[in-house]
């Protein structure tokens, strides 16, 4: 995991709020995912890293009835479809486990990322002006897009399609 953080754009990193590049939180990670706080996907190729996804919850916080999506991919494998394969991947298993609302955090220039996950029916909510500083000082507008899985069932519901 550290090779692949350390081979991404610094900018693809901005929105994790850690950083992904220190091995104490490669450590935190792996401790969420053993104590079931976070779904972890993960691509190889040739038993190298290429990309990942995550599902983040807290499930004894307010908010335990939504999950954010993290999605990391190599540089070498935008484009092939890698991203929108753990993207959905990871979005089923949050179905399976009930999650309400989704959402995921990119700088609004991320413009393929953005628009995967509209693809996939996240919407702009909102805009943070200057949230993120990268090494340099340099800030950045941080974008929240969601999905309301049980806003969209509703509407699936009232018009008598299938979830």
């Amino acid at each position: 995991m550290l090779a692949f953080a350390d081979a991404l754009p610094e900018h693809d990193l901005l929105f994790l709020g850690r950083d992904l590049k220190h091995p104490r939180v490669v450590d935190a990670w792996q401790s969420a995912i053993e104590e079931g706080w976070i779904d972890s996907l993960v691509a190889e190729d040739n038993d190298v890293f290429v990309g990942t996804a995550a599902l983040v919850r807290d499930p004894l916080g307010w908010s335990a009835h939504v999950g954010e999506i993290r999605l990391l991919v190599a540089a070498s494998k935008r484009g092939a479809g890698l991203g929108r394969d753990l993207l959905e991947g990871i979005f089923a298993i949050a179905m399976e486990r009930g999650i309400d609302k989704l959402t995921a955090q990119m700088t609004p220039d991320q413009i393929g990322s953005v628009m995967l996950f509209e693809s996939l029916g996240f919407r702009a909510e909102a805009l943070l002006k200057d949230h993120v500083r990268d090494r340099d000082g340099k800030s950045h507008d941080l974008a929240i897009l969601a999905y309301d899985a049980a806003r969209v069932s509703a509407q699936h519901r009232a018009f008598g399609l299938g979830d």
